[in-house]
């Protein structure tokens, strides 16, 4: 007779799978505190539709794919967690509570790809030229523009860096990325200048002497991912752009800006730390009209029909 009885567990026991997954995630993997929130986002949300982890089957992630689909769940996001329960359950697996990998064959449905808008350079240049306030916060708001968009920073790696992050001297940065990749990047003049502006003012938000971060809030801790977002919103308003900012935004701009200027995809690739070229491509598409110019720029035969009349 087969043994139907639910696989001994390796690990030590704790509260239930999901807490110590995410306990695993931060403690173990060493994952950013965001990318842990957003595992445990799309965990609970599946949960409340699943049963017991051990008893999931294939039918009924299935279903559940189905189910948010019809709700209005785009592809992307359905993409991702299915993604989350792959390494949900290879990390069950491992610890004996999951024979199987009830996600392994599933697929989202496909959805178009959404290509994120970018500020053109006059709206980029207004932006961080204006004036944005008085006082130390507006020192602080400024410093993470500047940031933002001469490096092409991800949210989660402006609100990682530490004091040490970044060198004046050699004009760089030193960031971890996704999959705790660090790579450094080159920082221009003006975001150094914004930088060394908010640091002669840092000292009056210190709560801690042992405080690391770069950024800190008015309590004097760790600046949060809700309080840049809301603060770079504050600050397109202030100086007169009416649509959303946000930090994806102005990595996209950054990215789309130096492409254009530069035509070398590669370098992008590896400014925007990307692992794969192909995510570059998407990331960084270039409008119609600029390669237009290019082409009657650059192709020998581009100005034929000129030449024709």
């Amino acid at each position: 007779m087969p043994d139907n009885s639910a696989p001994e567990r390796k690990a030590a026991p704790g509260n239930d799978p999901l807490t110590d997954f995410v306990r695993h995630l931060a403690s173990e993997r060493r994952l950013s505190t965001h990318t842990v929130t957003h595992y445990r986002r799309d965990l609970d949300r599946a949960a409340a539709h699943l049963p017991p982890w051990a008893q999931v089957t294939v039918h009924d992630v299935r279903a559940l794919v189905a189910r948010l689909h019809r709700q209005g769940l785009g592809g992307r996001s359905l993409q991702r967690m299915l993604s989350t329960l792959r390494t949900f359950y290879a990390w069950m697996n491992l610890q004996g509570l999951s024979r199987d990998n009830p996600a392994l064959d599933v697929r989202a449905p496909k959805s178009g790809r959404r290509l994120p808008k970018a500020l053109d350079a006059d709206q980029a240049r207004h932006l961080l030229d204006a004036k944005g306030g008085e006082g130390p916060l507006a020192l602080r708001d400024q410093a993470m523009l500047e940031l933002l968009y001469a490096c092409g920073l991800r949210l989660a790696e402006l609100i990682s860096l530490n004091l040490d992050s970044i060198d004046a001297r050699e004009a760089q940065l030193s960031v971890t990325g996704k999959g705790n990749k660090a790579r450094l990047l080159p920082v221009g003049g003006p975001a150094l200048k914004a930088v060394r502006a908010w640091l002669e003012v840092r000292p009056l938000f210190v709560a801690d002497d042992q405080e690391t971060a770069l950024f800190l809030s008015r309590r004097g801790r760790r600046i949060s991912p809700s309080s840049v977002q809301k603060r770079l919103r504050r600050a397109a308003l202030s100086r007169g752009l009416d649509d959303h900012l946000h930090p994806h935004k102005l990595r996209h701009s950054f990215a789309t800006h130096v492409l254009e200027s530069s035509g070398d995809l590669r370098a992008v690739q590896e400014l925007l730390g990307h692992a794969n070229l192909s995510t570059t491509q998407v990331y960084t598409h270039l409008d119609f009209q600029h390669l237009a110019r290019i082409y009657d720029g650059a192709h020998p035969r581009a100005k034929r029909r000129e030449e024709d009349d």
